[in-house]
């Protein structure tokens, strides 16, 4: 059903071939250019040279989707009028006029991103069919550049920030997201309901574009939503400063933390899709728009540097990060990395001295190896479930929870007349009553806890945690270090690193590198062979290094070349 359902839409409901016809009688497409792992500037050099047509890049995406779409799921909504838009690209680079960097490119958005032409849900089902009254910033800097939005892709439910247990990528509208390196079915029985053998990573989805479903796609991060998904997919991520790309249009969490930012197979496509994100003028509807300096022409590809790790100081954060810790007050060692992750990581130390980087090792945060329980950033976590609810969240962060029901109705109140709902409380409700036609499937604690906020009077907690956050992460953690070592950036194991850097709103960047088993605790069933999992490297910096931290991803890249694309794909 789901794939007859995209079928449909992709032959017929775009207004451009008839039932009757397939993709391939529309129009032939030439056979000199594959669009399947192709990068933005050989799709822009193929159609500068006549040798294909954004007409056909679009067809040939839509045939992809129409063909994996049924085992990946990686589609909410498939753009009916890509086809024409594509012949628009065309017919202006006939007449000599270029919009951009990305003129006549597809570009896939996560569905909060505000689009007038398709609807915007956040893979909520209140949401389902809101067209909203205005697009997002970055969608017009999209359209301004000359990209074609073919569609809207999966997600976590509202960012996840509706319920505690929720997987990467499953939302009420279209149920779970795949992993096209192990496009399988949970086989246990705890979680044999549907779920990926092999998390997707969440809440933006990197599955289409590892797919060649698209060039690029666009995420939004709170903290992890970007580096997650593209470690799982073996893509680029950049999680860009807050403010550097526009949240205008875009459904928040909190305004502390939210940023969109590409996800792509190459830096230098990430780095392309960047430049067009970032607005030529800050913003008036975000005032962080004012953050960091435009680098000129609003170029990023004048920092591929191949030699840019040479005499580049690149700091080990090893305690937590690489090597387990105890934590104030604890009994046992705690870490984040598994002894295979340990040997990926390892080899990576190992390419980064090859290539001239000065490795500082160990380069700890302050915070994180902190003798004091109250000064020790992996005792402070953010309120997420129903143990943050108020009067059990002396120990936790609200900024999250304050920022959900100040931010979210603030979205709500922008949408007018066209919003389903008013509140945050409405929403709740709304959800209550829709429980058996699918929402809530795993409760909506983290939007109960939200809700119980209130905005005047817990505005004194969240300002304290707010300060708090920040001296933990930033003054006496990324700050600290990587002033006392002088550091170009802090390396970190895949994107386990993700929650530090984004309390701050600082950049990462996340590049493909390896493999590592798939191992699960409760173990799969005796004879089920799970593929590995994708495992990349980060390359974490201050506030607006995107320029340097391009500059050391994409060498790094160069000289290791490790992404490899989905094999069942091909």
């Amino acid at each position: 059903m789901r794939r007859s359902a995209i079928t449909v839409i992709i032959l017929t409901a775009i207004g451009m071939v008839a039932p009757s016809q397939s993709l391939q009688t529309d129009r032939p497409v030439r056979k000199q250019f594959d669009v399947t792992e192709s990068t933005i500037p050989q799709m822009r050099t193929a159609m500068e040279q006549g040798l294909t047509t954004s007409r056909e890049i679009v067809l040939q995406y839509l045939t992809r989707i129409a063909t994996y779409e049924d085992r990946l799921n990686a589609v909410i909504t498939v753009n009916r009028k890509a086809l024409r838009d594509a012949e628009e690209r065309d017919r202006e680079r006939a007449q000599g006029r270029i919009r951009g960097p990305l003129h006549g490119i597809p570009i896939a958005l996560k569905d909060n991103i505000h689009t007038t032409d398709m609807p915007t849900t956040g893979g909520a089902l209140v949401f389902d069919g809101l067209k909203p009254p205005y697009e997002a910033t970055l969608t017009r800097n999209l359209r301004d550049a000359g990209a074609i939005i073919i569609a809207k892709t999966g997600m976590t439910e509202l960012a996840n920030w509706v319920a505690s247990g929720m997987p990467g990528n499953y939302n009420a509208l279209t149920g779970y997201g795949m992993n096209p390196y192990d496009p399988r079915r949970d086989p246990r029985q705890a979680t044999g309901d549907g779920q990926p053998v092999l998390s997707t990573g969440g809440s933006s989805s990197g599955i289409g574009t590892a797919a060649s479903f698209w060039a690029a796609n666009v995420g939004t991060e709170t903290s992890g939503s970007i580096l997650s998904p593209a470690n799982q997919n073996m893509l680029v991520g950049i999680k860009p400063t807050v403010g550097r790309v526009s949240r205008y249009g875009v459904i928040p969490i909190t305004a502390d933390q939210d940023t969109p930012g590409p996800m792509a197979r190459t830096v230098t496509d990430a780095a392309i899709l960047l430049g067009a994100l970032e607005s030529a003028t800050p913003d008036s509807n975000d005032a962080a728009s004012k953050t960091c300096t435009l680098p000129p022409g609003r170029d990023y590809t004048r920092f591929l540097n191949a030699e840019g790790l040479k005499g580049a100081r690149i700091g080990i954060p090893r305690a937590f990060f690489y090597d387990k810790i105890t934590l104030p007050g604890g009994k046992e060692p705690r870490g984040e990395m598994s002894a295979e992750q340990a040997k990926v990581m390892a080899e990576a130390i190992a390419i980064l001295k090859r290539q001239g980087a000065i490795v500082v090792d160990p380069a700890d945060l302050p915070s994180v190896i902190s003798s004091d329980p109250k000064g020790n950033i992996r005792l402070w976590n953010n309120c997420t479930g129903l143990d943050g609810a108020k009067g059990r969240d002396a120990d936790c962060s609200v900024v999250f929870k304050y920022g959900m029901k100040r931010d979210f109705n603030q979205w709500l109140a922008s949408l007018g007349v066209h919003a389903p709902v008013k509140s945050l409380t409405e929403l709740r409700e709304w959800n209550v009553r829709h429980q058996k036609a699918g929402a809530i499937k795993y409760g909506q604690a983290r939007l109960d806890i939200s809700d119980e906020m209130d905005v005047e009077a817990d505005r004194a907690r969240y300002q304290a945690d707010r300060a708090k956050d920040l001296q933990l992460s930033a003054t006496n953690g990324i700050d600290a270090v990587m002033k006392q070592h002088r550091l170009d950036a802090l390396l970190f194991p895949g994107a386990n690193g993700y929650a530090i850097p984004a309390k701050p709103g600082y950049p990462t960047i996340i590049v493909p590198f390896g493999f590592v088993p798939n191992t699960p605790t409760p173990a799969f069933p005796e004879g089920f062979n799970a593929n590995p999992t994708p495992f990349g490297v980060s390359f974490t910096g201050m506030a607006c290094s995107e320029p340097r931290l391009i500059e050391l991803a994409y060498a790094f890249e160069q000289a290791t070349k490790r992404r490899m694309p989905p094999p069942e794909l091909r």
